[in-house]
């Protein structure tokens, strides 16, 4: 498991810092790349897609972003070839909205919705 990646997409520093520290207390080895912005997250994404290195083995998704959202995002993914994600995503959201669960359930990039804050049953989860 050393040297596995974990990205975080959200806007919200004190979130970051949050999922960060809950997931480094019970999962130190994975290496924690944070992504303020949709855009940020893409161009990487988009360099490491093409050189096939260094992509995610997980990723953590706020849908609620400023400019570009989450379902942007899962969109741009698609157009990049994205259609079996090589890593696993996981929502992880502040505002509890039955649609977008609904969305994130049948959504075939999507691997779990999570609420926030993370709490070590949500974490155990996604790294079950």
């Amino acid at each position: 498991m050393e040297g596995e990646t974990l990205w975080i997409i959200d806007d919200d520093m004190v979130s970051q810092f949050a999922m960060t520290y809950k997931i480094g207390q019970v999962h130190p080895h994975y290496n924690i790349t944070t992504f303020y912005t949709v855009k940020e997250a893409l161009d990487h994404l988009r360099k490491c897609w093409k050189s096939k290195k260094g992509l995610p083995d997980k990723l953590l998704l706020d849908l609620g972003l400023p400019d570009l959202d989450g379902w942007d995002f899962l969109m741009e993914l698609e157009k990049i070839g994205v259609n079996i994600s090589p890593f696993d995503i996981y929502i992880v959201s502040a505002f509890t909205n039955s649609t977008d669960r609904k969305r994130a359930k049948s959504h075939p990039l999507i691997k779990d919705y999570f609420d926030k804050p993370l709490n070590k049953n949500a974490v155990d989860r996604i790294f079950a």
